[in-house]
């Protein structure tokens, strides 16, 4: 039951993110460079907090696959906020989700993995509700920037993750990415020119950053051992479904037939490709 408990107040964590960015950009009008560099700072300050008070010892912050963790960081935060200037909070969370697992399955491929027939059918599906959600059609079409700018974020985001796969500590990694990974994205915001930063908006990053990023993450490696590989897939398919609700909830999101869709096709896609055997 506790575990329970832990996983599902992660992904409410993980799906808070897209409401929060959301709310930070599009509502509250802050600048979404100014929203990443705020997010990474709170989220570096809170994972290097929790680092600290564990029984276990630091990670170290520099080398060559924490340079390149934090590149791929900072292009997933800046490309998030970016979208959702334009993205409802549910529809950028699908994009993001459904663009992850197709990169990392292409990866996959790549490497000459023996892929399981299911596998393949699976992403194919998931390939299909992309289409559907992102294919340009009358006043239902997804905005080409937020979508682009969503895409470049999830294929980021895989990217970190097949770059995290052989950590021994998950949470030491992503603390020291995250600390690497803020001075990249403050020079991007000051190189473009730091734009409008309400106090709601800075409120909004940082518990974007603090709670539903750093803390979430911490939950989240806490839960994963505990997890069949399958389980915490499974688990994280929760996470767009969990978003459009909040969104349609919170922010009076449309929930469109082509949302509905689309999000079918993405998540059934993704649950046929776990249930194949690896």
């Amino acid at each position: 039951m506790k575990l329970f408990a832990l996983v599902a107040l992660t992904m409410c964590a993980f799906a808070a993110n897209s409401v929060l960015n959301r709310i930070g950009v599009a509502l509250q009008g802050m600048d979404p460079l100014a929203f990443a560099t705020v997010r990474t700072a709170a989220g570096a300050v809170m994972l290097w907090l929790l680092v600290s008070i564990r029984k276990a010892p630091r990670p170290p912050v520099f080398n060559t696959k924490r340079v390149a963790g934090a590149a791929a960081l900072a292009i997933y935060m800046v490309g998030f906020s970016w979208a959702y200037i334009t993205l409802d909070a549910g529809l950028g969370a699908l994009i993001l989700f459904g663009t992850l697992q197709i990169v990392v399955f292409g990866w996959a491929v790549i490497e000459g993995g023996n892929i399981p027939v299911l596998r393949w059918i699976g992403a194919a599906i998931a390939l299909t509700g992309l289409c559907v959600l992102l294919w340009p059609s009358g006043d239902a079409a997804v905005p080409l920037g937020g979508g682009i700018s969503m895409a470049i974020a999830g294929t980021s985001w895989a990217a970190y993750t097949l770059l995290g796969r052989v950590e021994a500590d998950p949470l030491g990694a992503t603390a020291s990415n995250f600390l690497l990974c803020l001075p990249l994205v403050a020079v991007a915001m000051l190189w473009v020119g730091i734009g409008t930063m309400p106090v709601g908006g800075i409120v909004t990053a940082i518990i974007a950053g603090g709670l539903t990023s750093g803390v979430g993450y911490a939950m989240w490696y806490r839960a994963l051992p505990s997890l069949p590989t399958t389980v915490a897939g499974i688990a994280q398919l929760s996470v767009p479904v969990i978003a459009v609700t909040a969104g349609v909830i919170f922010l009076s999101e449309p929930l469109t037939l082509r949302l509905v869709i689309a999000g079918a096709l993405v998540l059934g896609g993704i649950t046929v490709s776990l249930s194949a055997r690896r």
